[in-house]
């Protein structure tokens, strides 16, 4: 299943053997002269430009990574700004936990908030790869191609311990606001073992992973143009300011600028969305 063809981004769901590693695939099609978002906190991102436009990546921390034509973008725990100079035409996929350690191994975590050319992981092969889709005018083939490369990157890395991940995950969909202690009792772990392990997987620790899902829950219902759960809300949040901070720390925006999206931002979050059923109300929902 996929978007509308005139949506400026289009997503397609993982084949059953890489629901685990890979939450979605997805097209970018933004016909502008300057292109200038920003993209929430996020799962990592592994993008292959289909375009020579030039760009660049703007993170919290005041560092600037090129956007080469091959990129990977660890996990993000604030908005980075996206900049293209010229339309935008890409193919990417994000990963899920277990597909990003299982890409980066053991040092997954120090690669977090960043990006970095993916050539220097796998090679020149990646541009060939890329080129290769560039000159498929089929989107359902470029996806199928997404899909193998996807496999093939996985292939190359030690699988990652996929138990955690389905641990952690059902801990964040529990309910808005997970205790920490509830996760280290699911899995049986130190305290330290599962921070540690969650920093490889998902970027950050715990406390501050459940507070980024929590927000970006309701970022993602705002966008969307949803009413909000006003009881879940209260137990989540301690007033609106609460809301109004986390909101924006993850999202980049107030909550009254998500009640009127840009065209990209309604295309991501809508986009996801139309997935339920496909993939994890993690990747839906948020």
């Amino acid at each position: 299943m996929s978007d509308s063809p005139t949506s400026p981004v289009r997503y397609f769901a993982p084949d059953a053997d890489l629901a685990e590693l890979i939450s979605t695939f997805y097209i970018a099609d933004i016909r502008v002269a300057h292109f200038d978002e920003l993209e929430r906190a996020d799962r990592p991102q592994f993008r292959l430009r289909l375009n020579d436009s030039p760009g660049e990546y703007h993170f919290a921390d005041g560092r600037v990574s090129d956007a080469w034509g091959a990129t990977i973008i660890g996990p993000t725990s604030a908005p980075v700004r996206a900049i293209c100079h010229g339309p935008v035409h890409l193919v990417g996929m994000g990963m899920m936990p277990g597909g990003w350690a299982t890409l980066m191994g053991p040092e997954a975590a120090a690669y977090a908030d960043q990006a970095f050319c993916a050539v220097d992981v796998f090679g020149n092969w990646i541009n060939d790869v890329g080129a290769a889709i560039a000159a498929t005018p089929s989107d359902e083939v470029r996806i199928a191609m997404m899909q193998e490369l996807a496999r093939e990157v996985m292939r190359r890395g030690d699988p990652a311990p996929l138990w955690f991940t389905r641990t952690v995950d059902r801990w964040l969909m529990a309910n808005l606001s997970p205790e920490v202690d509830d996760l280290v009792a699911a899995t049986g772990m130190s305290s330290r073992s599962v921070e540690r392990m969650t920093k490889r997987f998902y970027g950050v620790s715990p406390k501050m992973l459940a507070r980024k899902y929590r927000a970006l829950r309701a970022a993602s219902a705002m966008a969307r143009g949803e009413k909000l759960d006003e009881a879940a809300l209260a137990e989540a949040f301690y007033d609106q300011s609460h809301l109004i901070r986390e909101v924006k720390q993850f999202a980049g925006a107030t909550p009254s600028k998500l009640a009127k999206p840009s065209a990209y931002t309604l295309a991501t979050t809508a986009g996801r969305h139309k997935l339920a059923g496909q993939v994890s109300p993690l990747i839906t929902d948020t």
